[in-house]
């Protein structure tokens, strides 16, 4: 089974045609379409507007920073409405290229690659498509001049926008500097995002923070090795942010924080993406079962019956999954094939010796303790997609090194199928409640914040749930939240295309309309969405 791959994930775009056909003419007289009302900023002043936020404010999409997404940002297209009434120059840190990714040195950062791009089945590497790029930006080599009125930083939480020594390069080793950030400071490295956004004393400012507060837990699948933000910490940094932006009397937009279950990052994968007919896997369902079911017999003595695999040979399976929600029974499994006279002829069906059989007692203990079936309510985030049905090089290893032979050591070392997935890979319901008890306790304090302070005031949470939920239309374009074929989220199932972008524009603006009296709705000033790309070409470097 060694380097088998059981799930494949197809995905298609959906091509828009216009139909040129002589039946398809309109030959009814032209109506005249009536004057729209002259654009004006109402009470709002955007001589001077900065943006202040994460990834979706700096045009992040298809898991990479590049010139053709930060054109397309969400301020970016808001200050060219700005501009028509009086909005001056916006400056936004540019990067060097349209390959995305960051060096330091010369040498790539960990984590910091190319972008994403549609490989003709679903999401890939740029380098899978055009063969191999080089990252041309570096944070020690070629950083841009400020200041910036973008200052969207990519990966900060709510506390780093008031963080000092958040872009110093010499704190990176320690993790508490930000490589993007390091190229928007200068040489004021300890200055803070809100310091630098203050000394350009904006007159308006849009503020969309809290994302990460809650998102760096859920790609990690909950596994603890990021945190969600404390409630104390989360309500200090954005009462400091709103209160130090307006404190000269600048006007704002702030937006709040969507659930995780609205974005196709954690709702591509199905929970049952095992298809039987795919490499031969129905052949292999036999003995799956036999070695399941000797584990099926312990969970069922123990009245833990939603524990039982079975894998079917005509039917879409679902993955094995670890849940530390549920009770370690580590100890009674081993306890119990130990103490079963039956066990040792069991094992030789596996090819090993009788002798063997307290080792494989005890191997079988430590990997099912805490393992049940994927169900529909639990979100496989994306990237598992690589991962289901390949062997985990590290169990293959560790279990040869218990001198079980290669080809079991193999067998029992399948992701999602004998081995299960990893925490990192699923989020269970317990862990999204936790996330959403965050996100609604956050959104609450971004409400309370704005409505304090006079703010104009973006429900994004309720956007991205209606693209979810059906999508949402703007002019002629309907956006949903399907990966590749929506139009609204880009590759990497997290932030938005630039298509995406300009609709989140056309919100803000509708809701600084609503605020201070502008009209950029009623003066026909919102953007067609359709003038923007869903996808960018692999040539586009």
């Amino acid at each position: 089974m060694k380097n088998l791959k059981y799930i494949y994930i197809s995905l298609g775009i959906l091509a828009l045609t216009a139909c040129n056909d002589p039946e398809d003419v309109d030959l009814e007289p032209e109506v005249v379409a009536e004057a729209l009302v002259e654009l004006n900023a109402g009470s709002a002043d955007f001589s001077t507007y900065v943006s202040l936020g994460n990834s979706l404010t700096a045009g992040f999409t298809d898991n990479a920073l590049f010139i053709a997404g930060q054109e397309n940002s969400m301020p970016n297209l808001l200050s060219t409405k700005f501009a028509l009434v009086g909005g001056g120059a916006f400056s936004q840190p540019l990067m060097n290229d349209n390959i995305g990714g960051l060096l330091a040195g010369g040498t790539q950062i960990e984590g910091f690659n190319p972008r994403l791009v549609f490989g003709g089945a679903g999401p890939v590497d740029l380098e899978e498509v055009v063969g191999p790029v080089a990252s041309t930006t570096d944070i020690v080599l070629n950083n841009p001049t400020g200041p910036f009125n973008n200052m969207g930083v990519p990966g900060a939480k709510s506390f780093h926008l008031i963080f000092p020594g958040y872009g110093d390069i010499s704190k990176l080793v320690e993790e508490r500097a930000n490589p993007y950030y390091v190229r928007m400071t200068g040489a004021t490295p300890n200055a803070s995002v809100l310091e630098l956004a203050m000394a350009q004393s904006p007159t308006f400012f849009s503020l969309w923070i809290g994302n990460n507060d809650v998102l760096g837990y859920a790609l990690s699948g909950g596994d603890g090795t990021n945190l969600i933000t404390d409630q104390p910490t989360f309500d200090f940094a954005i009462n400091t942010l709103v209160t130090t932006l307006t404190s000269s009397g600048a006007k704002g937009v702030m937006a709040n924080i969507p659930y995780v279950t609205s974005i196709p990052h954690f709702t591509t994968v199905p929970h049952d993406p095992i298809d039987p007919a795919e490499n031969d896997f129905a052949a292999q369902v036999p003995t799956l079962n036999t070695v399941y079911g000797a584990l099926n017999q312990v969970y069922n003595a123990m009245g833990e019956t939603a524990r039982v695999v079975v894998f079917s040979d005509s039917l879409n399976n679902a993955v094995v999954i670890k849940d530390e929600s549920l009770t370690d029974i580590s100890a009674q499994i081993t306890g119990a094939f130990n103490a079963n006279p039956a066990f040792p002829v069991f094992v030789t069906q596996l090819g090993l010796s009788e002798e063997a059989a307290p080792l494989v007692a005890s191997l079988l203990g430590a990997t099912y303790g805490q393992t049940r079936p994927a169900t529909e309510n639990d979100l496989l985030v994306l990237p598992s997609s690589n991962v289901i049905g390949t062997v985990n090089e590290a169990s293959f290893a560790a279990l040869s090194a218990a001198n079980l032979p290669p080809e079991v050591a193999g067998q029992f070392s399948v992701e999602g199928i004998t081995l299960p997935l990893a925490d990192k890979w699923v989020l269970t319901p317990e862990e999204q409640d936790e996330i959403k008890i965050a996100t609604d306790a956050f959104n609450a304090t971004i409400s309370s914040a704005a409505s304090g302070a006079s703010l104009a005031f973006v429900d994004a949470n309720q956007l991205l749930q209606d693209l979810a939920q059906g999508g949402v239309t703007d002019g002629d374009f309907t956006l949903t939240a399907n990966l590749v074929t929506g139009g609204g989220f880009s590759l990497d199932g997290v932030h938005l295309t630039a298509r995406g972008y300009a609709l989140i524009a056309n919100e803000f603006m509708k809701a600084i309309d609503a605020a201070y009296q502008s009209n950029f709705e009623a003066s026909g000033s919102l953007f067609n969405i359709g003038n923007y790309p869903t996808n960018y070409s692999p040539a586009l470097q």
